[in-house]
């Protein structure tokens, strides 16, 4: 039987049920202790778990990251939470440079299971610092897998298969999506290697990610109304992207347009553009659009941050365009 929680409800469990489930796991950052988490994930769960499984650093991104390769070098399971995306360029050397490179460099001897978990994106005016979408860039780099769930389902079950996962994984939750509450499916687990069509369409599909999803989802349905059936695929795994899905479903509808919160310059939704091109040019009715954020710095007033990011008037504006 489904039931209803919050996003933030969602991770919580899925981190309480690989704690009780494996001696080896245990959560470390900044916060995730006595505090409960920057955005309240870990609430409760130090008093449960105690100080050994559930550990508060220093604020040194670079440091305990570091100490989470070690430990899963180690035989551990670590779950390393870094407050914010921006942040975790602290820690680039270690998860760019080791954590990814150690099963290479070692000629297979070695791997790394880690999972490193972040908030990300913007529209909660905290200015730029602490709201950027670098998951495009951590999708580039070969030897870690990248996962952005958008939904109460992912959020739930993508924890597991993460720390079953011989090397590591980046976790993107949107911070925008933390409050969003939904049905939790009775499903015993996901699939942390496929796309998945979140709305079924024939017209165009909308391509999306994190905290543009529901975004995608409420274009789709004011698409509707005006006799354009929208598909929306949720990439929901961005290193390694599932091509296959990916242009079942531009090969389907004929149009497609990408809506992705990193920069317009060098973003994920250029890559994803490139292979469409690549493997469905003669399928398309139309180009390729995408929907991105403005290439400045998120800005702190609330009126100029919206206009950066992507909204769902420019989506169904852009979508709309393909069939003039």
């Amino acid at each position: 039987m489904s039931r209803r929680l919050s996003y933030r409800e969602a991770l919580r469990e899925a981190l309480r049920e690989a704690l009780a489930g494996d001696p080896r796991v245990f959560l470390m950052g900044e916060d995730v202790g006595r505090y409960g988490g920057t955005y309240a994930v870990s609430t409760g769960l130090l008093a449960e778990f105690g100080p050994e499984r559930i550990r508060d650093t220093p604020l040194s991104e670079l440091g305990f990251t570091g100490a989470g390769i070690g430990a899963a070098l180690g035989g551990m399971r670590p779950i390393v939470e870094v407050m914010t995306v921006n942040f975790s360029l602290l820690a680039l050397d270690q998860i760019v440079n080791t954590a990814a490179l150690y099963h290479h460099m070692s000629g297979g001897q070695f791997s790394v299971p880690l999972v490193v978990r972040m908030a990300s994106g913007a529209g909660r005016q905290v200015a730029a610092q602490h709201s950027h979408s670098f998951e495009g860039w951590y999708a580039g780099i070969p030897g870690i897998k990248v996962l952005a769930p958008a939904t109460i389902e992912d959020a739930r079950h993508m924890l597991a298969p993460a720390l079953a996962d011989p090397d590591p994984v980046l976790i993107f939750e949107h911070a925008g999506l933390y409050n969003m509450e939904d049905e939790l499916p009775d499903v015993s687990g996901v699939d942390i290697s496929t796309a998945k069509v979140r709305r079924a369409g024939n017209d165009v599909v909308i391509l999306a990610y994190g905290g543009s999803l529901p975004k995608a989802v409420q274009a789709a349905e004011a698409l509707a109304t005006d006799g354009i059936s929208a598909e929306v695929l949720d990439l929901r795994v961005l290193r390694p992207l599932d091509d296959a899905t990916i242009m079942a479903s531009v090969a389907r509808c004929r149009r497609a347009v990408i809506v992705d919160e990193c920069w317009r310059s060098a973003s994920l939704a250029t890559e994803l553009m490139a292979r469409i091109v690549e493997q469905a040019f003669y399928e398309l009715d139309a180009p390729a659009a995408r929907v991105c954020s403005e290439d400045v710095p998120i800005p702190y007033a609330k009126h100029m941050e919206e206009a950066a990011l992507p909204q769902v008037d420019k989506i169904i504006v852009t979508a709309k365009q393909l069939f003039a």
